[in-house]
């Protein structure tokens, strides 16, 4: 059953599980048994076998500890505690306070917060876990829902990552190309050229962040998000009532009254400039070529720079809460108090986690990703509509797999190769329209590790921002394809960013405004 269309089966089965129990750990759960079974070809003894492996090596690989796993978990662990001990110093607050002076409205924090998306670029984890927790304060007095949150991180994150050369993205993406570029003797530009030339190209990048701009602007919604708007305004309540998903532990902690921003902006700073600065030296003692900046941050373990610049960070906290215990604005006991509830935010993200990565790991033992290639590469399509064609089926594939990384490996040497036998000026065009449809699908998917950090960070359930972010990111998508479609049939580039344009300013003249009774703010609800 191996890289065949019974492939698709187990990871449509935990995707349309979760869409339609709204219970994410037990349709990832159905997703691995039958991911197993399918490899196993039905048998049961190696089908439980499979399920322990596939766990397994979530912990331990070739022998070794999967350090790439383990840190990042270490590192969501530690974040949740930062925050927690933000919250009780005040520092959460007194941003907050400050914050709310200076960004007056509801459209001018939902674009607060994706401007600090832009800016730390670094790498989507990094993004994904921190902007959510900064702007949740503005946001929440804002009355915004923590789904539309979740969704504004989620949508700067990997997109932003994914056309900026400096970052964990930029650098694995120009090695591909690197490769593709010698395999098929293209010389015309470098790998770092062609990534260059093809961030333009990435149409599905522009109209997610322009329908950021047009939804906060036009201050209208729809969909499921609507409703989580329409209550957040009326009510204040920014968290979906009929949610069972603890995400929200900080306002049961005691807070500090000696409040100051710099609780909240001194560990956020060093978290972000410790990060950096372990990536940058971890990457420069990898590397034994030319030492430029981007080939440095291409070989440092991301993984490595988030384990230790959180323990930096966590140690700084835990120095400015021993002030607060000085001045007896805190008590001593409330520290452990702090831990506990900081680790037990972060539980539900562990779990998901932890069954997404054992999923994907079955998934790509079934060859899902590989069968969906080998149908772009056997099809015998129009020249014309082959960008249009590879950004769906890396849609599909980034959206089943969970992983826009894996989609990009698979899929890029492809397109590279069928652009090389068909068209040559068609390359940069096809593999633009890879890395588009691969973060696309990935904001679709349910299992993807950048969608669980997302709604992690923003501290929203997580089905909410799935169910809440899917038809928004297939209305990008939409005006991307078109973009896409024009592209290869013009061969224009220039003529496909006017077809996004224009399906962005379509979009805001569609798009209704709410009611005036819509905008009525009742009494905030106790959260």
């Amino acid at each position: 059953m191996a890289e065949s269309i019974w492939s698709l089966v187990p990871p449509i089965l935990a995707i349309v599980m979760v869409l339609l129990t709204r219970r994410v750990i037990l349709s990832l759960g159905a997703g691995v048994v039958a991911s197993a079974f399918f490899i196993e070809s039905f048998d049961v003894i190696g089908s439980l076998i499979s399920i322990w492996e596939a766990f397994k090596g979530v912990f331990v690989a070739d022998g070794a500890l999967n350090t790439w796993n383990v840190y990042i978990l270490l590192f969501v662990l530690m974040l949740g505690i930062i925050t927690a001990f933000m919250s009780m110093m005040g520092g959460t607050k007194a941003f907050a306070d400050w914050a709310i002076k200076r960004v007056k409205t509801r459209a001018g924090a939902q674009i607060m917060t994706m401007l600090l998306g832009i800016i730390l670029f670094i790498d989507d984890y990094f993004n994904s876990l921190t902007v959510g927790q900064v702007a949740k304060p503005v946001t929440d007095k804002n009355r915004i829902s923590r789904a539309k949150l979740s969704y504004i991180v989620d949508s700067t994150a990997a997109p932003i990552c994914v056309i900026a050369p400096i970052s964990s993205w930029g650098a694995y993406i120009i090695g591909i190309i690197g490769t593709i570029l010698t395999a098929h003797s293209v010389t015309d530009y470098t790998a770092f050229g062609a990534f260059l030339q093809i961030i333009p190209m990435n149409f599905y990048v522009w109209a997610a962040l322009g329908m950021i701009l047009v939804i906060a602007i036009k201050q209208a919604d729809f969909g499921p998000m609507k409703l989580h708007e329409q209550r957040a305004i009326k009510t204040g309540q920014v968290l979906n009532p009929d949610s069972d998903e603890k995400v929200d532990t900080a306002s049961e902690l005691p807070v500090s009254e000696r409040r100051k921003i710099s609780d909240l902006v001194i560990p956020l700073a060093v978290l972000f400039i410790a990060v950096t600065a372990i990536m940058y030296m971890n990457g420069w003692g990898a590397l034994e070529g030319d030492r430029t900046l981007i080939n440095v941050f291409g070989e440092a373990d991301v993984t490595v720079a988030l384990l230790y610049g959180g323990l930096i960070a966590l140690a700084v906290t835990f120095i400015l809460f021993s002030r607060h215990i000085a001045k007896g604005s805190l008590k001593g006991n409330q520290f452990g108090l702090g831990i506990i509830a900081g680790a037990r935010s972060m539980l539900p993200a562990f779990l998901i986690l932890i069954f997404a990565w054992a999923i994907v790991d079955l998934i790509d033992q079934l060859g899902t990703g590989t069968y969906l290639a080998g149908v772009v590469e056997a099809s015998s399509l129009s020249f014309s509509l082959l960008p249009l064609v590879i950004f769906i089926i890396a849609g599909f594939i980034a959206f089943a797999t969970g992983t826009s990384w894996g989609s990009f490996g698979i899929l890029l040497p492809i397109a590279g190769q069928i652009a090389a036998a068909t068209d040559a000026s068609l390359i940069l065009p096809m593999m633009a329209a890879v890395l588009a449809g691969a973060v696309f699908g990935d904001h679709c998917s349910p299992i993807s590790d950048t969608t669980i950090l997302s709604s992690t960070g923003s501290s929203c359930p997580h089905i909410d921002h799935v169910t809440t972010q899917l038809p928004y990111a297939l209305t990008a998508a939409g005006i991307a394809g078109l973009g896409y479609l024009v592209l290869g049939l013009s061969g224009n580039v220039f003529l496909g960013l006017v077809v996004v344009v224009a399906g962005l300013v379509v979009l805001f003249a569609v798009l209704k405004k709410p009611d005036d009774s819509d905008l009525i703010q009742e009494e905030p609800v106790a959260k």
